[in-house]
């Protein structure tokens, strides 16, 4: 039986594991072609067995600009009609008492999680506009509502939902929507690497950070025993994505998940001072 024609194409950068693989997997379900960004060739093989024909592994590391031009090359080649849409998902997790983390570790949370996600954007624009797409931004909870150290991964998640409203009001004119997804903890192997990286970064820091420090390193171990726990499947993000990239009026921000919806109630609710005690009570510090 012949394949139904695409839907449109839509690339997605992080598409190896968690949420982007589960964005990957259910646009393709749904009729997209998804170019799914991975930087190693057993994901790309991985995902191109797990998928129909639709889904195109591109090799794409968002802080590699060689790796962007050729990855957008592809598209451009594959979609002369444009693309319907970018979901700039890839990320990581860098967190820690803001005294001690290392300056080249602020550097790399922002070069992935903000720097690579504008090169991405900056790279499709043309061939958005061109099919007048829509730009999915994978930010977080945590990019309106900071917590204790883990204020790296917050400052680059603020960062991207500052773009995303730059952005999303600089390409109405040209009809290009764009969005920005805000969930909390999600059941995804961002825990196990957070889990290492925590240990990672206890094990290097200073006997002074340890000593001034040492509740918070506990209350990281909680929170990610926490999320992994309590984390929503990423398909309910998938799910999300795939409104904010067909609904005829899709919203400027999805939050998703209840904790991320309930930590927002509170903070409308409770004066700042309230909620920074509510928030120290809750991770023992």
């Amino acid at each position: 039986m012949p394949e139904s024609p695409s839907r449109g194409a839509v690339l997605i950068s992080g598409a190896s594991t968690g949420i982007g693989r589960a964005c990957t997997e259910h646009l393709d379900g749904l009729g997209f072609t998804v170019f799914a960004g991975v930087r190693k060739q057993s994901d790309a093989d991985s995902l191109r067995d797990a998928g129909s024909g639709r889904t195109q592994p591109v090799m794409l590391d968002v802080t590699d600009s060689e790796s962007i031009t050729s990855a957008l090359r592809t598209v451009d080649e594959a979609c002369p009609g444009g693309l319907t849409g970018l979901v700039n998902n890839a990320g990581i997790s860098v967190g820690g008492p803001l005294e001690f983390v290392p300056i080249d570790e602020w550097r790399r949370g922002l070069e992935v999680n903000f720097i690579g996600q504008v090169a991405v954007t900056q790279a499709a624009l043309p061939a958005l506009r061109k099919a007048r797409g829509r730009i999915v931004n994978m930010t977080s909870i945590g990019g309106r509502l900071a917590s204790p150290f883990l204020g790296p991964y917050n400052a680059s998640k603020y960062a991207l939902e500052a773009v995303t409203d730059a952005l999303r009001l600089e390409l109405r004119r040209f009809g290009v929507e764009v969005a920005a997804i805000e969930p909390g903890a999600v059941a995804t192997p961002i825990w196990e690497k957070g889990r290492a990286v925590a240990e990672e970064a206890t094990a290097n820091m200073p006997a002074d950070a340890l000593k001034l420090y040492g509740p918070g390193f506990a209350a990281i171990s909680k929170f990610i025993a926490q999320g992994e726990r309590s984390g929503v499947p990423p398909l309910e993000v998938a799910r999300v994505v795939e409104h904010a990239l067909t609904a005829r009026r899709p919203k400027a921000r999805y939050v998703v998940g209840r904790d991320a919806k309930m930590r927002l109630l509170l903070t409308r609710l409770l004066p700042t001072s309230v909620m920074d005690r509510v928030v120290v009570r809750a991770m023992g510090l």
